[in-house]
C-alpha cells in the first residue's frame, strides 16, 4: 500500500483514493499506534469512504481475519483532514503542499520542505489532459528529491485518437455481428473516461441507439454523483460543457447493480469491476460469454500480475472457470490502454523539466523499473544524478548538509562575535529553527 509518510510522528498525506494507495489507511488508524494527522484533496477523501465501504463487503475474508471493519472506516474518516491544491501546511516544523496529478480526481503529487531540503512524491500521474481530467502539474522549482511512479517503465503510449478510434471500432464491429462486449475496469477513474467517451460516440451513431450500454458496478450512482460535484476540479473542456448541460448525465447509458436482473438478450456493451476479472460482474459475465467467438473483451488498462486479465491478454485456448473447471477462449481479446499513468515519453519531459539531483522510482514491476533506470542513467550521464530503484521495504538513506543560522537577541546580539570566539547562551530550538 503506497501512502506518502511525511514523519511517522507527525503526519501522513494520501496522494489518490485508489486501492493500491488507500487500503491500509483505516488499519494504519485505528490498529497501529500513529497518532499524527492525515490529509488528503476533498475529492480523495469524498471517494475514499465509496471505495473502502465496498472493499469490506465485497472481500471474501472471515470476519475473523479481516484488517479492519465498517467501522474502522467511519472513524478513519474522523482524523481525515483535507488540503487544496497549491495550499501551504506545517506540522511540527514539516511544510508541505500538493500539485495536481492528472491520474484521477482529486490525485495530488505532495511537496515536503524537511529543513530545507525538499522531496516531491509524485504518486500515480499523468502529464496527458484526457476529456475528464488536468494533466499534471510542473512544480516551478526542482526539489532535492524526486520519488517517482515507475508504473510503464519505458514503454510508451499510443496517441490518444489511435487508442480512441482502436476503442470504439473494436465495439461497433463487435456488436454489429452481434455480440457482446467486456469492459473490465476500476468503478471510478478510468471507467469515467470510457464512459464519456461511449456516449459521445453513440451520440454520433444513431443505428446504435437501440444497443444498450451497461455500467455495471455498485457504486455507479454514488460515484456519479461525486464526479458531478467535483466538475470544477475538472479540465476546461468539462467546465465548460457543464455550464450548458452535465456531461455525466449519460444519455445512453445505464446503471446494473446485479447480474440478477441483467437481461442478457442481443448484443450490449458492459463495462464492470474487477478490472483484473479477479471476481465480481465482470468475472461472471467473462465467463457466460468466453467461448462466442462474436463476442469481445476490451481491456482498458494497466494489468496486474497473477489476473485473469493479464492472462487472456497472451489469448489461452482455455481458461480456468471459478469452479474449478475449464472452459474454451473463443472470444476476441484486445488490449486498449487508457492507462492515466506516465508512461517513459512523460517521465523523462517531466525529470528533464525539475533536473533533481536525486531520483527513487517506485510503483513498478522490478523488471520494467530496471529498464527505465538505465535509460535514465544515460540520459542524465552528463549530470551527477544519483537514481535508486529500491525494493519494497528497503530503506534509503540520504544525507544533506546545510548551514544552521541561530538568531539572537539580548546581550548575545550587542556584539558580533569574532571567527572562534566561544558564546554562552540559551538556545531555544524550534522544529527546524534555532
Amino acid at each position: 500500500m503506497l501512502i506518502t509518510y511525511l514523519s511517522l510522528s507527525s503526519a501522513l498525506s494520501c496522494g489518490i483514493f485508489h486501492l493500491d494507495h488507500a487500503t491500509s489507511l483505516p488499519y494504519f488508524l485505528e490498529k497501529t499506534t500513529f497518532k499524527g494527522r492525515v490529509f488528503m484533496t476533498h475529492a480523495t477523501q469524498a471517494i475514499y469512504k465509496l471505495l473502502l465501504s465496498e472493499y469490506v463487503k465485497v472481500s471474501k475474508v472471515s470476519v475473523k481475519d479481516m484488517l479492519y471493519d465498517e467501522q474502522d472506516i467511519l472513524r478513519s474518516m474522523e482524523k481525515i483532514e483535507v488540503i487544496d491544491f497549491h495550499q501551504t501546511l506545517e506540522v511540527n516544523g514539516i511544510r508541505f503542499w500538493c500539485y495536481i496529478a492528472g491520474h484521477v480526481l482529486g490525485a495530488a503529487m505532495f511537496m515536503v520542505d524537511i529543513a530545507g531540503v525538499r522531496v516531491l512524491y509524485t504518486g500515480d500521474y499523468s502529464h496527458e489532459e484526457d476529456r475528464h481530467l488536468r494533466a499534471a502539474e510542473i512544480p516551478q522549482f526542482s526539489p532535492d528529491i524526486c520519488i517517482i511512479e515507475s508504473t510503464y517503465g519505458v514503454q510508451l503510449h499510443q496517441p490518444r485518437n489511435v487508442r480512441e478510434k482502436r476503442f470504439t471500432d473494436v465495439i461497433h464491429s463487435t456488436i454489429s455481428q452481434g455480440g457482446r462486449v467486456l469492459i473490465p475496469a476500476f468503478a471510478l477513474g478510468r471507467a469515467q473516461e470510457l464512459l464519456l467517451i461511449l456516449d459521445e460516440y453513440w451520440s454520433n451513431h444513431p443505428e446504435l441507439h437501440n444497443i444498450p450500454i451497461y455500467y455495471a458496478s455498485p457504486l455507479a450512482k454514488r460515484c456519479m454523483a461525486v464526479y458531478q460535484t467535483y466538475i470544477n476540479s475538472m479540465n476546461e473542456r468539462i467546465r465548460n460543457q457543464f455550464a450548458n448541460s452535465n456531461p455525466f448525465d449519460f444519455k445512453h447509458i445505464s446503471s446494473l447493480k446485479s447480474i440478477e436482473i441483467f437481461n442478457d438478450v442481443g448484443p450490449s456493451v458492459v463495462m464492470a469491476s474487477l478490472s483484473g476479472l479477479q471476481s465480481g460482474l465482470s468475472r461472471q459475465l467473462f465467463e457466460m460469454w468466453c467461448s462466442e467467438k462474436k463476442n469481445a473483451c476490451v481491456i482498458p488498462g494497466y494489468v496486474v500480475e497473477g489476473t485473469l486479465a493479464k492472462t487472456i491478454i497472451n489469448e489461452p485456448k482455455e481458461v480456468t472457470l471459478m469452479n474449478g473447471l475449464t472452459a474454451p477462449l473463443n472470444m476476441q481479446v484486445h488490449y486498449i490502454s487508457f492507462s492515466a499513468h506516465a508512461d517513459f515519453a512523460q517521465t523523462s519531459m517531466f525529470l528533464k523539466e525539475l533536473m533533481p539531483p536525486n531520483i527513487i522510482l517506485v510503483h513498478g514491476e522490478a523488471n520494467e523499473m530496471g529498464r527505465l533506470k538505465q535509460k535514465l542513467i544515460t540520459q542524465f550521464a552528463d549530470r551527477n544524478t544519483k537514481i535508486i530503484s529500491p525494493k519494497n521495504c528497503q530503506s534509503v538513506e540520504m544525507y544533506f548538509y546545510s548551514e544552521k543560522m541561530e538568531k539572537t537577541i539580548g546581550r548575545l546580539a550587542e556584539k558580533t562575535p569574532e571567527v572562534g570566539e566561544t558564546v554562552n547562551g540559551l538556545l531555544v530550538k524550534k522544529a527546524f529553527t534555532y
